[in-house]
Protein backbone atom coordinates (compact mmCIF):
# COMPACT_ATOMS: atom_id res chain seq x y z
CA UNK A 1 0.00 0.00 0.00
CA UNK A 2 0.97 2.98 -0.75
CA UNK A 3 2.45 5.71 2.01
CA UNK A 4 0.28 8.58 1.38
CA UNK A 5 0.82 11.20 3.98
CA UNK A 6 4.52 10.88 2.43
CA UNK A 7 3.74 13.74 0.08
CA UNK A 8 2.69 17.35 1.52
CA UNK A 9 0.42 18.42 -1.94
CA UNK A 10 -3.01 17.78 -0.56
CA UNK A 11 -5.67 16.11 -3.33
CA UNK A 12 -8.64 18.17 -1.60
CA UNK A 13 -6.70 20.86 -2.85
CA UNK A 14 -5.73 20.12 -6.76
CA UNK A 15 -8.87 21.54 -7.47
CA UNK A 16 -7.81 25.31 -7.20
CA UNK A 17 -4.06 23.90 -7.25
CA UNK A 18 -3.20 21.13 -9.95
CA UNK A 19 -6.26 22.06 -12.23
CA UNK A 20 -4.00 25.80 -12.41
CA UNK A 21 -5.55 28.26 -10.96
CA UNK A 22 -3.43 29.25 -8.38
CA UNK A 23 -0.08 27.49 -6.96
CA UNK A 24 0.12 26.25 -3.40
CA UNK A 25 3.36 25.70 -1.78
CA UNK A 26 2.72 23.14 1.22
CA UNK A 27 -0.25 21.32 2.95
CA UNK A 28 -0.44 19.15 5.98
CA UNK A 29 -0.54 15.89 5.67
CA UNK A 30 -3.71 13.54 5.17
CA UNK A 31 -4.20 10.16 4.18
CA UNK A 32 -6.46 6.94 4.51
CA UNK A 33 -4.83 5.08 7.91
CA UNK A 34 -3.33 6.47 11.17
CA UNK A 35 -3.17 9.75 12.42
CA UNK A 36 -3.98 10.85 9.15
CA UNK A 37 -7.59 8.83 8.37
CA UNK A 38 -10.27 10.19 7.43
CA UNK A 39 -11.96 10.77 11.19
CA UNK A 40 -8.64 12.68 12.04
CA UNK A 41 -9.33 15.08 8.83
CA UNK A 42 -11.25 17.84 10.93
CA UNK A 43 -8.65 18.11 13.32
CA UNK A 44 -5.04 18.27 10.82
CA UNK A 45 -6.10 21.89 10.12
CA UNK A 46 -8.58 24.63 10.47
CA UNK A 47 -8.72 24.57 6.98
CA UNK A 48 -9.79 21.25 7.29
CA UNK A 49 -13.02 21.64 9.58
CA UNK A 50 -15.66 21.06 7.44
CA UNK A 51 -14.68 17.56 7.42
CA UNK A 52 -15.96 16.98 11.02
CA UNK A 53 -18.59 20.01 11.14
CA UNK A 54 -20.20 19.95 7.57
CA UNK A 55 -23.87 18.54 7.27
CA UNK A 56 -24.05 17.41 3.90
CA UNK A 57 -20.71 15.16 3.33
CA UNK A 58 -19.99 13.24 0.25
CA UNK A 59 -19.62 10.14 0.08
CA UNK A 60 -23.09 8.80 0.80
CA UNK A 61 -24.89 5.31 0.57
CA UNK A 62 -27.65 6.12 -1.65
CA UNK A 63 -31.11 4.85 -0.45
CA UNK A 64 -33.47 7.62 1.16
CA UNK A 65 -34.42 7.74 -2.56
CA UNK A 66 -37.38 10.80 -3.55
CA UNK A 67 -39.03 9.96 -7.44
CA UNK A 68 -37.98 12.58 -9.70
CA UNK A 69 -38.37 12.94 -13.20
CA UNK A 70 -34.46 13.69 -13.65
CA UNK A 71 -33.84 15.14 -16.86
CA UNK A 72 -30.99 13.37 -19.46
CA UNK A 73 -27.70 14.08 -18.98
CA UNK A 74 -26.11 16.68 -21.68
CA UNK A 75 -22.58 15.16 -21.99
CA UNK A 76 -20.24 16.47 -24.80
CA UNK A 77 -17.06 14.75 -24.48
CA UNK A 78 -14.67 15.73 -27.08
CA UNK A 79 -11.50 15.99 -25.67
CA UNK A 80 -9.14 13.58 -24.58
CA UNK A 81 -7.02 12.48 -21.77
CA UNK A 82 -3.71 13.86 -21.92
CA UNK A 83 -1.82 13.32 -18.44
CA UNK A 84 -1.99 10.28 -15.99
CA UNK A 85 -0.22 10.48 -12.13
CA UNK A 86 -0.15 9.23 -9.22
CA UNK A 87 -0.20 12.36 -6.60
CA UNK A 88 -0.18 9.85 -3.93
CA UNK A 89 -3.58 9.68 -2.74
CA UNK A 90 -5.25 8.40 -6.23
CA UNK A 91 -4.78 8.25 -9.63
CA UNK A 92 -5.67 11.06 -11.40
CA UNK A 93 -6.25 11.75 -15.62
CA UNK A 94 -5.90 15.32 -16.88
CA UNK A 95 -8.04 16.36 -19.72
CA UNK A 96 -7.86 18.58 -22.78
CA UNK A 97 -10.41 20.00 -25.47
CA UNK A 98 -13.99 20.34 -24.86
CA UNK A 99 -15.66 18.14 -22.49
CA UNK A 100 -18.95 19.58 -21.12
CA UNK A 101 -21.59 18.53 -19.17
CA UNK A 102 -25.14 20.65 -18.88
CA UNK A 103 -27.08 20.51 -15.29
CA UNK A 104 -29.34 22.79 -13.94
CA UNK A 105 -29.02 24.84 -17.25
CA UNK A 106 -25.23 25.48 -16.18
CA UNK A 107 -22.31 24.45 -18.43
CA UNK A 108 -19.53 22.19 -16.35
CA UNK A 109 -16.36 21.56 -17.72
CA UNK A 110 -14.77 18.49 -16.73
CA UNK A 111 -11.12 19.40 -14.86
CA UNK A 112 -9.85 15.30 -14.04
CA UNK A 113 -11.11 12.20 -13.06
CA UNK A 114 -9.54 9.90 -10.89
CA UNK A 115 -10.40 6.50 -9.22
CA UNK A 116 -11.11 5.13 -6.01
CA UNK A 117 -10.54 1.52 -4.72
CA UNK A 118 -13.19 0.25 -2.97
CA UNK A 119 -15.78 2.63 -4.28
CA UNK A 120 -16.77 5.56 -1.61
CA UNK A 121 -20.35 5.96 -2.37
CA UNK A 122 -22.66 3.19 -1.72
CA UNK A 123 -26.17 2.10 -3.53
CA UNK A 124 -28.50 0.80 -1.16
CA UNK A 125 -25.78 -0.79 0.87
CA UNK A 126 -23.63 -2.52 -1.88
CA UNK A 127 -20.19 -1.17 -2.12
CA UNK A 128 -18.52 -1.89 -5.25
CA UNK A 129 -14.48 -2.77 -6.46
CA UNK A 130 -13.61 0.86 -8.05
CA UNK A 131 -15.52 4.33 -7.98
CA UNK A 132 -14.51 7.10 -10.89
CA UNK A 133 -15.19 10.48 -9.99
CA UNK A 134 -15.31 12.64 -13.12
CA UNK A 135 -14.98 16.35 -11.83
CA UNK A 136 -16.36 19.18 -13.58
CA UNK A 137 -15.91 23.08 -12.99
CA UNK A 138 -18.36 26.02 -13.89
CA UNK A 139 -17.46 29.00 -15.25
CA UNK A 140 -18.96 31.16 -11.75
CA UNK A 141 -16.54 28.32 -9.25
CA UNK A 142 -19.15 25.56 -8.78
CA UNK A 143 -18.42 22.05 -9.02
CA UNK A 144 -20.23 18.92 -10.32
CA UNK A 145 -18.80 15.18 -9.98
CA UNK A 146 -20.23 12.34 -11.74
CA UNK A 147 -19.96 9.36 -10.46
CA UNK A 148 -18.72 5.78 -12.14
CA UNK A 149 -19.00 2.12 -10.30
CA UNK A 150 -17.03 -0.42 -11.63
CA UNK A 151 -18.03 -4.32 -11.22
CA UNK A 152 -15.21 -7.48 -11.49
CA UNK A 153 -15.90 -8.68 -14.94
CA UNK A 154 -14.91 -8.44 -18.48
CA UNK A 155 -11.77 -7.03 -19.28
CA UNK A 156 -11.94 -3.06 -19.83
CA UNK A 157 -10.01 -1.87 -23.17
CA UNK A 158 -10.86 1.58 -22.29
CA UNK A 159 -9.51 1.42 -18.86
CA UNK A 160 -6.15 -0.22 -20.15
CA UNK A 161 -5.64 2.18 -22.47
CA UNK A 162 -5.03 4.46 -18.94
CA UNK A 163 -3.05 1.21 -17.41
CA UNK A 164 -0.86 1.12 -20.16
CA UNK A 165 0.99 4.47 -18.98
CA UNK A 166 0.18 3.56 -14.84
CA UNK A 167 2.82 5.48 -13.07
CA UNK A 168 4.85 3.43 -10.74
CA UNK A 169 5.55 5.86 -7.90
CA UNK A 170 3.86 8.53 -6.20
CA UNK A 171 4.40 12.05 -7.51
CA UNK A 172 5.22 10.71 -11.11
CA UNK A 173 3.19 11.78 -13.95
CA UNK A 174 3.51 10.35 -17.63
CA UNK A 175 1.75 11.53 -20.82
CA UNK A 176 -1.13 8.79 -22.16
CA UNK A 177 0.34 7.21 -25.60
CA UNK A 178 -2.89 5.94 -26.78
CA UNK A 179 -5.72 8.56 -27.48
CA UNK A 180 -8.36 8.19 -24.92
CA UNK A 181 -11.59 10.01 -24.93
CA UNK A 182 -12.90 10.26 -21.40
CA UNK A 183 -16.63 9.68 -22.12
CA UNK A 184 -15.02 5.68 -23.21
CA UNK A 185 -15.09 4.95 -19.97
CA UNK A 186 -19.19 5.59 -19.10
CA UNK A 187 -21.90 2.90 -19.46
CA UNK A 188 -23.94 3.04 -22.10
CA UNK A 189 -27.60 3.93 -20.19
CA UNK A 190 -26.85 7.45 -18.37
CA UNK A 191 -29.71 7.03 -16.06
CA UNK A 192 -28.56 8.49 -12.56
CA UNK A 193 -29.29 9.31 -8.68
CA UNK A 194 -28.61 13.04 -7.74
CA UNK A 195 -27.68 14.61 -4.74
CA UNK A 196 -25.71 17.54 -2.70
CA UNK A 197 -22.89 16.88 -0.89
CA UNK A 198 -18.77 17.68 -0.61
CA UNK A 199 -15.57 17.00 -1.61
CA UNK A 200 -14.56 13.38 -0.87
CA UNK A 201 -10.79 14.51 0.49
CA UNK A 202 -9.67 17.84 2.40
CA UNK A 203 -11.37 19.77 2.49
CA UNK A 204 -14.61 18.54 2.50
CA UNK A 205 -15.86 21.55 0.95
CA UNK A 206 -19.70 21.43 0.23
CA UNK A 207 -22.36 22.55 -2.10
CA UNK A 208 -20.64 20.25 -4.67
CA UNK A 209 -23.64 18.71 -7.24
CA UNK A 210 -23.64 14.58 -7.37
CA UNK A 211 -24.71 12.69 -10.19
CA UNK A 212 -24.04 8.97 -9.44
CA UNK A 213 -24.86 6.72 -12.61
CA UNK A 214 -27.19 3.61 -11.84
CA UNK A 215 -25.99 1.49 -14.60
CA UNK A 216 -21.51 0.71 -13.88
CA UNK A 217 -19.16 -1.07 -16.01
CA UNK A 218 -17.11 -3.45 -15.77
CA UNK A 219 -13.66 -4.50 -15.00
CA UNK A 220 -10.90 -7.26 -14.67
CA UNK A 221 -10.14 -8.30 -10.96
CA UNK A 222 -6.61 -7.85 -12.34
CA UNK A 223 -7.39 -4.24 -13.48
CA UNK A 224 -9.06 -3.50 -10.58
CA UNK A 225 -5.91 -4.91 -8.65
CA UNK A 226 -3.13 -3.06 -10.52
CA UNK A 227 -5.00 0.34 -9.30
CA UNK A 228 -5.19 -0.65 -6.08
CA UNK A 229 -1.86 -1.95 -5.39
CA UNK A 230 -1.06 2.07 -6.64
CA UNK A 231 -3.82 3.61 -4.49
CA UNK A 232 -4.36 1.25 -1.85
CA UNK A 233 -7.85 1.54 -0.42
CA UNK A 234 -8.47 5.51 -0.48
CA UNK A 235 -12.25 5.63 0.37
CA UNK A 236 -13.54 7.94 2.77
CA UNK A 237 -16.26 6.09 4.95
CA UNK A 238 -19.80 7.23 4.13
CA UNK A 239 -21.00 10.30 5.71
CA UNK A 240 -24.47 10.84 7.24
CA UNK A 241 -27.47 11.95 4.85
CA UNK A 242 -28.98 14.04 7.92
CA UNK A 243 -31.85 16.19 6.32
CA UNK A 244 -30.87 15.00 2.60
CA UNK A 245 -32.71 12.81 0.10
CA UNK A 246 -31.72 11.27 -3.18
CA UNK A 247 -33.26 11.73 -6.30
CA UNK A 248 -34.02 9.14 -8.91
Amino acid sequence: MKKVAALALSFGMLFAGVTGEGHHAEHPHWGYSGNDAPVHWGDIDPKFRMCKLGVNQSPVDLARFIEAKLPKLKITYAGIAHDIVDNGHTVKVTTQGKNEVVVDGKVFRLVQFHFHTPSENKIEGKQFPMEAHFVHKSDDGEYLVIAVMFTDGAHNKALQKLLNDLPTKAGESRQLHEMFNPGELFPRKLDYYRYEGSFTTPPCTEGVRWIVLKQSVSASKDQIAKLHKVMGNNNRPTQPLKARVILR
